[in-house]
């Protein structure tokens, strides 16, 4: 079981891998020819570009394939910060009508309606296509001689309702999305505060996960099912408090990040996940200090104390599971964690009805043998006391 928990940390610890399409083997139509192009790391998209460093312009494609005609995309630069405040967008969807609109749109704040507007630079030959669940917009960039040629990229995607798009959502990938572009080296790269915040993100999840999804069932397994075998005791108890232990303090250092990013977030809330984390750090704090009031076996609190373990202990396995699925829709990672997840959650029900079942039967066949002795004990003392009378009678006689 410890192999098992090990191996899905390792697992879990590889979180940022992410799936890449080649974009040097497309071929766009109507002869246009890119010399450079970079897979970008979210949301199935690619940028593509010429660019003339002694005129400043900037040829680019945006590609963003698996993308339904009912949404939004857009590609933008930020000439001033890292982020999507300040980006120079240029934004197309497909309209009611069938026709694709292709406009340019400054962001100034995050609650954006991407309304067009002129950028900080020229732009011209603007389109955009959409075919084949693939949506592409082109344009030519006046960034001008004296402009870096390390550029701050944004892309992103949203709904789009009537004509007029949403806003996009504020979880997983669509948060990730945005880097830098060497326009000469080709080289793209990871922004500093993002990637930084995508990184507590995922240290996050994988702490609650061991912790809260995984230590404590696996603790509660240990303590129901070992204590059954004598000699397991008193191993099993100090197994226990360790998987239980362990489980808290790493969860709550999974809950601390869960509230420095809360507090880095403004104006983002997950309510459900956060107030079932609040509930969970409540009841397993108070899980832990009734340790310390822990009477002793033959106490007559003690039956009363084991009822309000009990219950507490598996109210917070099951808020504690409830909530890592809750984490997993918001972070929306590659479905193979939440699969090694359900894997690992599968394995743990199954190995508990097995030994349920082993140790319901463990016990029942040392009750009827201990009563069977009992019996054949009794039996014997009564043998012996006819015997001596029947002695005692024929010495009488």
């Amino acid at each position: 079981m410890l192999k098992l928990v090990l191996c899905f940390c390792i697992l879990m610890f590889m979180f940022l891998s992410s799936y890449a399409q080649s974009c040097a083997k497309y071929s766009f139509s109507g002869n246009k020819v890119f010399r450079s192009c970079n897979d970008l790391s979210v949301l199935s998209s690619s940028v593509h570009y010429n660019y003339d460093s002694s005129s400043g312009k900037l040829q680019i494609a945006y590609r963003h394939t698996g993308i339904s005609s009912s949404r939004w995309v857009a590609w933008a630069i930020n000439p001033s910060s890292s982020g999507m405040v300040g980006s120079q967008a240029l934004v197309a969807y497909r309209q009611s009508d069938g026709s694709m609109k292709a406009y340019t749109t400054p962001i100034s704040s995050y609650q954006t309606q991407l309304r067009e507007g002129d950028l900080s630079f020229d732009v011209s030959d603007l389109t955009a296509t959409y075919a084949n669940n693939e949506m592409i917009i082109f344009a030519t960039l006046g960034l001008g001689t004296n402009s870096s040629t390390t550029l701050n990229q944004v892309w992103q995607e949203g709904a789009v309702s009537g004509n007029t798009p949403q806003v996009h959502s504020v979880t997983g990938p669509n948060v990730q999305s945005m880097g830098t572009l060497n326009l000469l080296s080709g080289q793209t790269g990871t922004i500093g505060g993002g990637n930084s915040r995508i990184k507590k993100r995922n240290i996050h999840g994988v702490l609650n996960t061991v912790s809260w999804g995984i230590l404590l069932p696996v603790g509660a397994i240990t303590a129901r099912y070992l204590k059954v075998f004598k000699s397991a005791d008193p191993a099993w108890f100090y197994l226990h408090v360790f998987c239980q232990s362990s489980a808290y303090i790493v969860g709550v250092a999974g809950w601390g990040t869960g509230l420095k990013l809360g507090s880095e977030s403004v104006g983002i809330q997950y309510n459900t996940h956060r107030t079932i984390g609040i509930i969970l750090f409540c009841i397993g704090t108070l899980q832990v200090f009734a340790l310390l009031l822990r009477p002793k076996p033959e106490h007559k609190y003690r039956f009363y104390w084991n009822i309000y373990h009990h219950f507490v202990g598996y109210m917070v396995i099951i808020l504690s599971v409830v909530n890592i699925f809750e984490g997993f829709d918001i972070l929306k990672p590659e479905k193979k964690w939440k699969d090694a997840y359900i894997g690992v959650i599968v394995a743990l029900a199954a190995f508990a009805v097995i030994l349920e079942a082993y140790t319901w039967f463990v016990v029942i066949k040392r009750k009827r043998s201990e009563s069977g002795g009992k019996m054949q004990q009794g039996t014997n003392g009564a043998n012996g006391y006819n015997n001596n009378n029947n002695n005692n009678r024929h010495q009488v006689v």
